[in-house]
């Protein structure tokens, strides 16, 4: 394909722009008719609304902020990866943890601080990856491992969930349960939405017993700019979020391998593109007030969906957002989504990201006889989950760092030490290698988030 000869924003119309023949798809350089793109442009912006939102709603950071930067990320990552590669940049679960860590220590401006040094390194990363390929991830961060990190993020969560449910216990049961029923009992984006839903029962339930207030909404102006903060560096943040940086690289070649599995086509030479894009919209984010970025599963999904990969879904999909960010009305009605809503999600989307940790285990049989595989694991999520801390020369490290780090150490030095030793070896896959199922690939581009779905 060749955006070369039309133009970067000039698509080849598939067929008649109407209908998909069985076993075809749309590629990024075609679109449908422009009424069927818009359609489905906006049907991945309401994919992507609720893990978006939800993040700086559990963080602190200013939703309208978000998603303007993630509407700006969006447009960055088109045009540096070419118009090659289909995604949205939604905000990053990873990055829960350790922004809520510095906020409530020192203070936003030095979570943005953090966000920004994440956000160089995976640029950085990005830059290597583009010159000498992507096989020393796949060597550095093997399933094993990958899992593990996405898992621990996940399961580090759990006590701020917890501390959101005790301020609405009955609204936070009432979210989980919703999000949980519309899972199993609607079909296609419904079901696939259920956490948006699942929030906005819990929000109806909130109003009911007179947990929201609006004075906000009715002084907001319908028009304006989003609110923007400048950030504050620290160096004793760094511990909290470059680890970070592994799982954002996870996400973004996961990303990059679930679409060419979809599409058929070897996407490898965009990888450094993507990881690039992807680190210059964190940091753009994290200078302004929003939140990180990464690959979005959520529209994973809706592309597996629909059949349809035009990266003018995507531009339609950012122009929406950066609409929506312009509405003030529209954020402060966002920010007042209370504590036992967002328990409640956070309930299902801390666990989500935990398993999704699992998933990659199990998708790649990850083989837990072998004691190099157990033990990696096993210590790493015990000081994820317990939350380690260590502060050596006055900078902090603590359970994501800490866990992150202890994957990386044990796999590697108990493998090195196996290899000397001829015991206990196995045949590690690669981290970043597609699953076997177009939809099994969400696996490596959530997060949450993350994708969390």
């Amino acid at each position: 394909m060749s955006n070369a000869s039309s133009g970067l924003f000039r698509w080849k119309l598939h067929g008649n722009g109407r209908n998909i023949a069985p076993g075809e798809v749309v590629a990024a350089h075609e679109r449908l008719s422009w009424p069927r793109t818009i359609g489905i442009g906006a049907q991945h912006v309401v994919a992507m609304f609720g893990a978006t939102f939800l993040v700086p709603l559990l963080t602190g950071f200013p939703p309208a902020t978000t998603l303007f930067f993630s509407a700006i990320g969006t447009l960055l990552f088109f045009l540096i990866t070419a118009g090659k590669l289909p995604s949205y940049l939604g905000s990053s679960f990873a990055l829960i943890a350790p922004i809520g860590a510095v906020s409530k220590t020192l203070g936003m401006s030095y979570a943005q601080g953090g966000v920004i040094a994440t956000g160089a390194t995976l640029l950085l990363v990005g830059v290597i990856v583009h010159f000498a390929g992507v096989r020393w991830i796949d060597a550095l961060m093997p399933p094993i491992v990958t899992g593990a990190i996405v898992a621990l993020i996940g399961l580090n969560l759990a006590p701020a969930a917890w501390n959101n449910v005790q301020n609405g216990p009955l609204t936070a049961v009432i979210t989980i349960v919703s999000i949980c029923l519309i899972t199993v009992l609607f079909k296609g984006i419904i079901g696939r939405l259920s956490i948006l839903f699942g929030v906005i029962i819990g929000y109806i339930a909130a109003v009911i017993q007179g947990e929201v207030v609006f004075d906000a909404i009715n002084e907001a102006a319908w028009f304006g700019l989003p609110t923007f903060q400048a950030p504050a560096f620290d160096p004793s943040t760094l511990g909290l979020f470059v680890p970070v940086v592994f799982v954002l690289v996870a996400e973004n070649v996961g990303h990059v391998k679930s679409v060419a599995a979809m599409t058929g086509e070897n996407l490898d030479g965009v990888t450094g593109r993507a990881l690039v894009a992807d680190g210059l919209a964190t940091v753009l984010a994290g200078s302004g007030g929003g939140s990180g970025t990464t690959t979005y599963a959520e529209n994973i999904g809706v592309m597996a969906a629909t059949r349809v990969y035009s990266t003018a879904a995507y531009v339609v999909a950012a122009c929406v957002a950066f609409g929506l960010s312009l509405l003030p009305k529209f954020g402060a009605a966002i920010a007042t989504i209370p504590p036992g809503v967002l328990g409640g999600a956070g309930t299902v989307l801390y666990g989500m990201i935990g398993m999704l940790g699992v998933r990659i285990w199990v998708q790649n049989r990850v083989d837990f006889s072998n004691p190099v595989n157990l033990n990696t694991a096993a210590v790493a999520l015990v000081v994820a989950i317990a939350n380690f801390t260590w502060s050596p020369f006055g900078m902090k490290f603590e359970g994501i760092a800490l866990g992150t780090a202890t994957a990386l150490i044990v796999y590697h030095v108990m493998r090195m030490i196996s290899r000397v030793r001829g015991t206990n070896l196995e045949q590690a896959s690669p981290a970043s290698a597609p699953a076997g199922t177009e939809l099994e690939g969400e696996a490596y581009a959530s997060r949450h988030r993350m994708k969390t779905q």
